[in-house]
């Protein structure tokens, strides 16, 4: 008989195997949930990390690609450069001597058309190897970054321009990559060339302003300007920006109808350790 009373104390009640089920199926809920959590985390790093790779990738292939676009521009300009030079500058030169031959055979009469036309030819021969040597890269880096562009602001001047000045403030900065010399120099050069071709503009300027660890490089016209927000963005607007982003400048265009047009250059010196 206690035998019995102590095997029927011994019995879970119902209560209680309630109870010890609902901790079981909590536990099993907590571990099913933390497994869940856990595999939601893992598979969104995962995600992640090939997201990141894929956009590094796609950005490595866009800097590869930009890199060979600019070098198959730079040798394009530089072939254009040399037949200027060699071609058409022998051409000039050669047209120069034989007007000055010819001027030499005729009359008093004739020799003052001939005078001027002469001296037409030997000017243009003068604008053609300036703008040889404003295409050739090598010629740019022989010469430097501020005598190049003050070359290229005065042979502007000369064709259109009431004024094309540069103004250099602060301690001129050297810059670590050459070929980023040349990069900034071909974007002025694409800003100088819309002016020319669409701004009407009489006065031309380009500040550069050496500030220690970055150079503001700023270029603005007073022609007739345009809508940033409706204008057509042609390749030439593409290129210029291409170009900054391809050497971490910041690159800023401004314009309003009747307020000319102002450019401007962010480029970060890179100190060396």
């Amino acid at each position: 008989m206690i035998n019995i009373l102590n095997l029927i104390q011994t019995q879970p009640t119902s209560s209680e195997s309630e109870r010890y089920l609902l901790i079981y199926m909590i536990g099993v809920l907590i571990v099913v949930t933390t497994l869940v959590v856990l595999f939601f985390i893992v598979f969104q790093k995962r995600k992640n990390s090939l997201l990141l790779d894929k956009i590094l990738q796609q950005r490595a292939f866009d800097l590869e690609l930009s890199n060979a676009q600019t070098e198959i521009q730079e040798q394009t300009l530089k072939n254009i450069g040399w037949e200027l030079h060699d071609n058409v500058g022998q051409l000039l030169a050669a047209a120069s001597m034989q007007l000055n031959i010819l001027k030499t055979k005729l009359n008093v009469d004739g020799n003052e058309n001939f005078t001027e036309a002469s001296d037409f030819v030997k000017q243009s021969l003068k604008e053609v190897r300036m703008l040889s040597r404003s295409l050739n890269n090598e010629v740019i880096l022989n010469i430097g970054f501020e005598q190049s562009i003050t070359n290229e602001l005065n042979r502007l001047k000369k064709m259109k321009f009431a004024s094309a000045e540069l103004q250099v403030k602060g301690d001129v900065v050297p810059f670590n990559d050459k070929k980023h010399e040349i990069i900034i120099f071909r974007i002025l050069q694409e800003f100088f060339s819309n002016t020319v071709k669409y701004s009407n503009a009489k006065n031309l300027t380009v500040t550069l302003n050496y500030l220690g660890d970055k150079l503001l490089l700023v270029a603005t016209d007073d022609g007739k300007g345009f809508d940033t927000d409706t204008v057509e963005k042609g390749s030439g607007l593409l290129n210029m920006k291409s170009r900054a982003e391809l050497i971490n400048t910041t690159y800023n265009l401004t314009s309003k109808p009747g307020e000319g047009v102002k450019l401007q250059l962010e480029y970060p010196f890179i100190k060396q350790s």
